[in-house]
Formats: structure tokens, C-alpha cells, sequence
């Protein structure tokens, strides 16, 4: 078993691109909640405001590495704190897009992501035609969102977490569900 610092209390929503992560994290966090970014848009908003190609329709090996390293320090932070943290995507996430993208992560990344275990419970928001939309840094259409989530859930599946489908309910509902399932 990898040695993990507090896996009980770092907690991961994951899913596909415009299925309410971000919103819930925003949620989790204005209840006092202690939250973690999602690591893909400040990527993109970095690059763009530099300049640079670390983007997904530019050079997605140097995005993923980008989103690797953000995750990473993300995933040390909080698991220093000792208290409970929501993360919109975790590490595995990466290896879902990896596996979809046909990218080859460096071995030394693989390592490390397995050595950063979260708790085993991983909350997954399915794909919602109804709440889904493009924008400026989402422009994966509905059938790829469809494609990641089936990615990215099934990287945490073949890491031994447990994932529990959140329920298509209202954000505050969705966030109570979360929340008494925590305890």
C-alpha cells in the first residue's frame, strides 16, 4: 500500500468537464469549507496570459505536465494542514486524460501520483446535458465531455478508490449530499 498522509480527509470530486465540480467546490468553500482548485483552467489562464502552448489544443504534453505539477504541490499543501479539504479533480484525473489524449506521462509522475492517495471515497458528477456548456477554456463538446468522464472515473476505479455518482439535485442539495457523506 503507498504511504499517504491524511487520505481520509482529502477529498475529490471528479467527473467531466461542465458537470458542476467547480460550482460545488465554490459551495463547499463559501460553507468554510477548506477547497483546491482545479488545476486545468489556471493552467490555461496562465499560459494564455503569458503567451505560452502549455494548453490542451496546443501542446497537451506540456499542459498535462503543467496541470502534474500544480496538482502535486496542491495535493502536499493540503495534506500538511492535517483538516479536510474538496478537491476539484485530483491526481488520477490526470491519468484519465492522459489515457484519452494517448499521452505517455514520465514514469517519475506515475510514481508520485500513486503515492498521493486521497481518501477512497471519490465523488463523481456525472455528465449533465442540462448544465453543461461551453466557454473560453472548456471546449470540449457534450460527446467528449461524455468520453472524459468515462476517462477519468475509471482512472480512480483502477486505482481502488470508491466512487459514489452524485445525484442530479440542486447544488445546495448536491453539496448536503456530500457533506453527510463525509461524516
Amino acid at each position: 500500500m503507498p504511504q499517504t498522509l491524511f487520505p481520509k480527509l482529502l477529498f475529490v470530486i471528479t467527473g467531466g468537464p461542465g458537470a458542476g465540480k467547480t460550482t460545488l467546490i465554490e459551495h463547499l468553500r463559501a460553507r468554510g469549507e477548506a477547497c483546491v482548485d482545479e488545476a486545468g483552467r489556471a493552467v490555461i489562464r496562465a499560459q494564455r496570459a503569458a503567451g505560452g502552448a502549455a494548453l490542451p489544443w496546443a501542446d497537451r504534453d506540456a499542459y498535462w505536465q503543467a496541470m502534474f505539477e500544480r496538482d502535486l504541490a496542491a495535493y502536499h499543501a493540503a495534506s500538511a494542514t492535517g483538516g479536510r479539504a474538496f478537491f476539484d479533480r485530483g491526481l488520477p484525473d490526470l491519468l484519465g486524460y492522459a489515457a484519452l489524449e494517448g499521452l505517455s506521462p514520465p514514469t517519475s509522475a506515475l510514481g508520485a501520483i500513486e503515492r498521493a492517495r486521497y481518501a477512497d471515497l471519490v465523488f463523481a458528477a456525472p455528465p449533465w446535458r442540462q448544465i453543461y456548456a461551453q466557454d473560453a477554456e472548456r471546449k470540449q463538446d457534450w460527446a467528449q465531455a461524455v468520453r472524459t468522464y468515462d476517462a477519468v472515473t475509471q482512472a480512480y476505479v483502477d486505482r481502488g478508490y470508491r466512487l459514489i455518482e452524485l445525484p442530479r439535485f440542486s447544488v445546495e442539495r448536491r453539496v448536503g449530499f456530500i457533506l453527510d457523506a463525509v461524516v
